[in-house]
């Protein structure tokens, strides 16, 4: 994030990274709303990354977040290493600046929201990963990292 007092703009895509799927949300710097976009479905790195390509060039965002799972006591664990591999990737292909922000607890949050909103357990995984991003978003915009 920049600098405190600095007039932070530009759009943040966020990813909620799984082996099967990739939850993706977008946001505003200068609003700091974060809202679900999509959910990507593929375990082909060639086809997550043209994917990711394809949302990079339509919604030419200035950074991106990833977020990054801990164990319950912030002790990282293999899937930590997994997503800090796939943020390196993103800053690699795409040439963007990629932070990276807390994710404890963002699927049961989004899964507790679903069924609160009268979703069943079927349609309720159709949006989970894109409300998960958008949770992990929200997190990054209310508690930036420091600089």
């Amino acid at each position: 994030m920049p600098e405190a007092g600095a007039l932070a703009r530009g759009t943040v895509l966020a990813f909620d990274f799984g082996e099967k799927r990739i939850g993706v949300a977008i946001g505003e710097l200068e609003l700091r709303q974060a809202h679900p976009l999509t959910t990507i479905r593929s375990e082909i790195n060639a086809e997550r990354f043209s994917a990711i390509g394809a949302l990079i060039q339509e919604w030419t965002p200035t950074r991106l977040v990833v977020g990054l799972p801990v164990s319950l006591d912030g002790t990282p664990h293999a899937m930590t290493a997994r997503c800090t591999r796939f943020a390196n990737q993103l800053r690699g292909r795409f040439n963007l600046p990629v932070d990276h922000a807390e994710e404890r607890y963002s699927s049961l949050e989004a899964e507790e929201r679903l069924r609160e909103s009268g979703h069943d357990a079927r349609s309720a995984k159709t949006h989970v990963d894109a409300l998960a991003a958008q949770i992990i978003l929200q997190g990054y915009f209310e508690h930036p990292p420091s600089p």
